[in-house]
């Protein structure tokens, strides 16, 4: 069992993955690429590098939805991992003050 995983069925697990596959290949997340910014650091980052990432993520309960997805360079979400955004917030201050 993972270190965060709630109660979630492996069925719930894949219908997740599943609508994150949809929405990745719909037009509004293409537009969100395009913008060409992590969410998390702000770096301009090209739109086809961009991951998408859940805000609170699926092994934690999170939902895929338009308000739970921000497209992330890669560098921000694999150190952001499974960590809810109140976990996250101290390694974005970090960057946030390295870069003022």
């Amino acid at each position: 069992m993972k270190p965060y995983a709630y109660d979630l069925d492996e069925r719930d697990i894949k219908r997740e993955r599943q609508k994150a596959r949809e929405l990745r290949s719909s037009q509004w997340w293409k537009r969100r690429c395009a913008k060409g910014v992590c969410y998390y650091c702000g770096q301009p980052i090209p739109a086809g590098e961009l991951t998408m990432d859940h805000i609170v993520p699926v092994a934690r309960g999170g939902k895929t939805t338009k308000g739970n997805v921000v497209p992330a360079c890669k560098t921000c979400n694999n150190k952001k991992k499974q960590l809810l955004p109140m976990e996250w917030e101290t390694y974005l201050q970090s960057i946030r003050e390295a870069s003022d």
